[in-house]
């Protein structure tokens, strides 16, 4: 989601507390993978894991997003096919891509392959505007791939799980859409009401998908299964609904207005540090050396490519986690 704040007017306090309200909301954001394994693994669809994740949180964050939009209906209805867009693509299919690679994959790898969405935003603007990458750009980018490379173990020649990685790569496509979508200045909308319709939007089109057979849907009420013992079906789903997914962008909308969008976009990379912990945790997943060194220079990449982007405007939105 979007909010305005000037970069070079924050206050020391508030940096002070941002941190630590940006370091939760990465943690937050970063267990969901760990979570939804567990779901997936006792026979819950990724359909349906990601529904429930998404309809859980929609229905938390309903009543602010209606008390944020009051005055400003005509502000959603003017931006009625950007909310669109940002509900089904920018929440909905990354969620859902990014559960459906979890189920056959690490977490942290999946999420680390979704983290190379500021290459392929770097890549639609140049294509699409014309916006010529700065040379540090261009070399972040050449080393995410080149981490890419180590972390999905090609050069071993390791059995690489096909339909994953496309499935992380989609992920990284609404990602990017998502970080597209945000940047659009003077919408009206208040970040949390963006967030909430969004998050209705998605599990409103996730459920009618389900509805129609177009979606694989199937859950139990079986217990789930972790590395530390079996918890009962609802302690998985309200962890992933309220804790990954409301209160995560609830705490990333709150410190990315202390913090300011290029310092928040940093923090936001402990995400991926997230996921690996709560992988190992949760499922005892750890990757091999090769592919830690891989995921290493992915997150160095990206940060040479945000180094290489200008230094955001007073009027430039903030970003937070999609994941």
């Amino acid at each position: 989601m979007s909010t305005v704040a000037d970069d070079r007017n924050r206050t020391r306090s508030g940096v002070r507390l941002g941190l630590p309200l940006a370091v939760a909301a990465a943690f937050a954001f970063g267990s969901s993978g760990a979570w939804a394994r567990g779901l997936i693994d006792a026979g819950w669809t990724p359909g349906a894991a990601v529904t429930v994740r998404v309809g859980v949180a929609a229905l938390v964050l309903l009543l602010p997003t209606l008390l944020a939009l009051r005055g400003r209906w005509r502000a959603l209805r003017r931006n009625a096919g950007m909310v669109l867009a940002y509900g089904l693509l920018a929440v909905a299919a990354t969620q859902l891509c990014y559960f459906q690679a979890v189920a056959v994959m690490d977490v942290g790898i999946a999420l680390l392959i979704e983290y190379t969405a500021p290459v392929a935003v770097l890549l639609w603007l140049w294509v699409r505007r014309g916006e010529r990458p700065t040379r540090r750009s261009v070399l972040g980018a050449g080393i995410a791939f080149v981490g890419l490379v180590l972390m999905l173990d090609i050069v071993t020649g390791a059995q690489v799980n096909v339909v994953g990685v496309l499935w992380a790569l989609g992920a990284m496509v609404g990602a990017a859409s998502y970080f597209v979508l945000s940047a659009k200045a003077d919408t009206g909308l208040p970040p949390i009401a963006l967030a909430g319709s969004g998050l209705l939007l998605g599990a409103v089109g996730l459920a009618l998908a389900g509805l129609v057979g177009v979606l694989p849907f199937a859950w139990t009420t079986a217990d789930v299964a972790y590395r530390f013992g079996t918890v009962p079906w609802f302690v998985p789903v309200l962890a992933i609904g309220l804790i990954a997914t409301a209160l995560a962008y609830v705490l990333g909308i709150v410190s990315t207005r202390m913090l300011g969008s290029r310092l928040a976009s940093f923090v936001a990379l402990a995400e991926v540090v997230a996921a690996l912990l709560f992988g190992w945790l949760l499922l005892d997943q750890l990757p091999g050396p090769l592919q830690a060194l891989g995921g290493v220079l992915v997150l160095a990449g990206v940060v040479v490519v945000k180094l290489g982007e200008p230094r955001v405007a007073a009027s430039e939105p903030m970003y937070t986690n999609t994941a």
